[in-house]
């Protein structure tokens, strides 16, 4: 699929089911913490928050220092994260993965 196809993708994928998850978990946006999504690109990390109304402080990403890391993108964003202090105990994490075959999921956690 093509680039602009899967920004297109994501940018209404991630919304909806962070969107979704928070709904079940019974909070809203102004609950998030962080927003700790797959690292494809920074483009699509901007325009997912902004759909949020998530500011991009509260986005995690290190794709300055590894790009795409493909399926360890979130689990390596969030441990960075939580090792430099900025995800504490208590916070509450809107995590969401799109990938191959255009699949995606979300899930809400209250970290610690």
């Amino acid at each position: 699929m093509a680039g602009q196809d899967v920004f297109k993708f994501a940018v209404r994928s991630v919304p909806a089911v962070i969107d979704a998850a928070l709904k079940q978990a019974q909070l809203t946006k102004d609950d998030v913490d962080w927003l700790v999504m797959h690292q494809a690109n920074q483009r699509i990390l901007d325009a997912a928050a902004q759909r949020l109304g998530l500011p991009a402080e509260r986005v995690v990403s290190n794709l300055a220092e590894y790009g795409n890391t493909s399926a360890a993108s979130i689990p390596l964003a969030l441990d960075e994260a939580v090792r430099a202090g900025k995800v504490k105990p208590g916070d509450v994490l809107a995590m969401a993965g799109f990938g191959a075959g255009l699949t995606w999921a979300g899930a809400i956690v209250r970290w610690g």
